[in-house]
């Protein structure tokens, strides 16, 4: 358990120099500038997955790793060379994908999230070009030995990737945690509410955007499910709000994502007017992530 321990902390020690390298941020910026000309619409929702609910980076990802792993692993059992160039030519074919999915999901990241993305992209970068170029050589050798330093190297940025994904939370519903409250609860006063304005409150430690629509007041989650953003700062357009850092779009009658860059809708909270009053609560959700204890 102690080469265990000391390996956690050896690369903990990494994710957190890579994290505070400020050195990164030209570069990063110098990066952004191409990344930033993806148009909003049909093009970036597809990339970011808006259409299936989560991010299709980490999907993407699947068949140039496997791809290369196994070409890998068949060059030195010594297989049948044809049998591994196919399946290398594959893998860094199939890497477009997830190269432009990555990159997309990458543009609306900042800071320390920004400095490790950055990394991983140059460590898969690196890592693609030696196996490419094992595909240039007669020698097996050679082949074999950019072959495997390439599969090395995308290993390592690979873990960048997971890191960014499981401690920095790019690519995660960033509502997945709040606990809204399940009994009825009071938000505001009736007359705080227009139609023209959205508000914030926080109930219970949740916060909750309140807008009068047509039918009634109207009640969901605040923070923008892609990065946080409150979403009471954005622009009320054709009965949806609009994030105001990336743009994506909320319809204000049922959470439902209408566009990205996000991939989940937002919680929808039951409104009702008790007195002079606005009180809301959300159906309560048996999950894990909700009730930890059940």
């Amino acid at each position: 358990m102690a080469g265990l321990g000391g390996l956690t902390r050896l690369l903990e020690r990494l994710a957190t120099a890579v994290e505070g390298a400020s050195a990164l941020d030209a570069p990063a910026d110098a990066a952004k500038k191409v990344t930033s000309l993806i148009p909003r619409g049909p093009v970036k929702d597809a990339l970011s997955g808006t259409a299936v609910g989560h991010p299709v980076h980490p999907a993407a990802v699947v068949v140039p790793m496997g791809a290369i792993g196994s070409a890998a692993l068949l060059d030195v059992a010594g297989s049948d060379p044809r049998a591994v160039r196919l399946l290398t030519t594959t893998g860094v074919v199939g890497a477009l994908p997830a190269v432009l999915t990555g990159w997309s999901d990458w543009n609306e990241t900042n800071g320390a999230e920004r400095r490790v993305g950055l990394v991983h992209a140059a460590g898969n970068a690196v890592g693609l070009g030696l196996v490419a170029g094992s595909l240039l050589t007669d020698r097996p050798a050679v082949r074999r030995s950019l072959s495997l330093a390439g599969l090395a190297v995308i290993s390592g940025a690979g873990w960048l990737g997971g890191h960014l994904s499981f401690a920095l939370g790019v690519g995660v519903d960033t509502t997945a945690f709040l606990k809204p409250p399940t009994d009825w609860t009071d938000a505001c006063a009736e007359t705080d509410v227009r139609a023209d304005k959205a508000m914030a409150v926080t109930v219970v430690d949740t916060p909750v955007l309140l807008v009068r629509r047509p039918q009634g007041i109207v009640a969901i989650g605040d923070r923008c499910t892609h990065r946080g953003a409150p979403l009471h700062e954005g622009d009320i357009e054709d009965g949806c709000v609009v994030c105001p850092w990336h743009g994506a779009r909320f319809s204000l009658d049922d959470g439902s994502l209408v566009r990205g860059p996000a991939t989940r809708p937002e919680a929808v909270f039951e409104v009702r007017v008790s007195g002079d009053r606005v009180e809301v609560r959300r159906a309560e959700e048996r999950a894990l992530r909700l009730n930890p204890t059940s």
